[in-house]
């Protein structure tokens, strides 16, 4: 299986990531508290489309990290889910600020803050922290995944029939009409031949579970990258693979984002191809 390069880019040396990692862990820290404090007065809620929302913790923990982030280097451009930036910078922050916020809304604790540094489109460091469950995951290019500080190893599954498969939600406001019978046909061939099927609300929470081990594969039928450069790089790190509908390796201009441990990788390929 192939890897994406993972080298850092010119002019920035690992002391140099390291330090940004740093930086980002303690940036982090902050976004959790303003996201566990918001719990108890949400205030209202903005629509940005068909039953697609962001609450006002999700402005101010964006707002926050960008601003924080800037204060140490304002050089690396930001890309934020409520906010946006520009995707096609060759260093650049991304961030999902409450990834779930219909789970956090509703009181669920299945939310998680995602910050990835990304380095012509693949991700070096990334952050997925679950503050309501007290979980913070982190990946390094070559250095691992961790848990809380406990190294992260994805088990062996061969077969589907031994997998427990995460789905994203159902697509709302303008996606949904392409990619919601994809999804309903997804689930209809998963149905019958994986172990189990679960829908957590949260990409990143998914793909942090899988390199837990929580879940075997991980299906997204679409690819933003702040919902997903973080957690694509921890299951990377916890040796799963990652990749596109049909196989290839995923990048910033996949159309699906699919991980998993790396024997199932076959089956659900196949599974795609016929939907």
């Amino acid at each position: 299986m192939s890897t994406p390069a993972t080298e850092p880019p010119a002019g920035l040396g690992d002391s140099d990531v390291n330090q940004l990692l740093l930086v980002a862990g303690g940036v982090v820290d902050g976004a959790a508290g303003i996201l566990v404090r918001g719990r108890s007065h949400l205030g209202g809620l903005l629509a940005k489309g068909d039953r697609d929302y962001a609450s006002r913790v999700d402005f101010q923990v964006e707002d926050y990290v960008r601003d924080a982030l800037a204060g140490f280097d304002h050089e690396i451009p930001f890309l934020g889910e409520e906010r946006g930036g520009d995707l096609r910078a060759p260093l650049l922050w991304v961030l999902d600020p409450v990834d779930g916020t219909t789970n956090f809304i509703k009181g669920s604790p299945l939310c998680a803050i995602s910050l990835a540094l990304l380095a012509e489109g693949q991700p070096i460091f990334g952050i997925v922290d679950i503050p309501l469950l007290g979980e913070r995951y982190v990946a390094r290019a070559d250095g691992g995944a961790y848990l809380n500080g406990a190294p992260l190893h994805m088990p062996t599954v061969e077969r589907l029939a031994d997998a427990v498969v995460g789905i994203t939600d159902f697509a709302v406001a303008d996606d949904r009409a392409v990619e919601n019978p994809l999804h309903v046909a997804l689930l209809a061939g998963l149905a019958p031949r994986a172990l189990g099927i679960r829908t957590h609300g949260s990409a990143a929470l998914d793909l942090a579970w899988l390199a837990a081990g929580r879940l075997n594969a991980s299906v997204m039928l679409s690819n933003r990258a702040w919902d997903v450069s973080a957690g694509v790089l921890l299951a990377r790190e916890a040796g799963g693979a990652t990749y596109d509908w049909d196989g290839s390796e995923h990048g910033v201009e996949s159309r699906f984002t699919l991980a998993s441990a790396p024997g199932l990788k076959g089956s659900l390929v196949a599974l795609l191809a016929a939907i």
